[in-house]
């Protein structure tokens, strides 16, 4: 396969295509967020929080153990995923319990695991 068999050399605009794509295409906002929204999770630590707590709600104690790094690591992580709304916590007595923040991150993170899993 050369290199300039995926290059579109026509001069046709199919403009009704275009049009319907500019009309849809979301302000630079979104896409800054959305950027760094997968920044946050391209990083191996935090994406095996992530992991943890797909399986389950844990403490900072748990992670770190499940993960064998320090609590201070762990944390540090958590606060990272927390400010960008990927993680929240709840509080029971002096213990803080982790969760993701919501379905659709259990949803991004899920898929994008499985779509690891079908590329091997």
């Amino acid at each position: 396969m050369s290199k300039n068999e995926f290059i579109c050399d026509c001069n046709v605009i199919h403009q009704e295509v275009v049009d319907k794509t500019i009309k849809k295409m979301p302000d630079e906002d979104m896409f800054n967020k959305l950027a760094e929204f997968f920044k946050i999770l391209g990083d191996t630590t935090r994406t095996k929080i992530l992991f943890a707590l797909d399986q389950n709600e844990m403490c900072v104690c748990d992670i770190a153990n499940v993960l064998g790094m320090s609590k201070s690591s762990i944390s540090h992580q958590l606060g990272t995923l927390r400010r960008s709304g990927i993680v929240k916590c709840r509080k029971l007595g002096k213990e803080v319990f982790y969760m993701l923040d919501d379905n659709h991150v259990k949803e991004v993170f899920e898929i994008g695991a499985e779509h690891i899993e079908h590329r091997k």
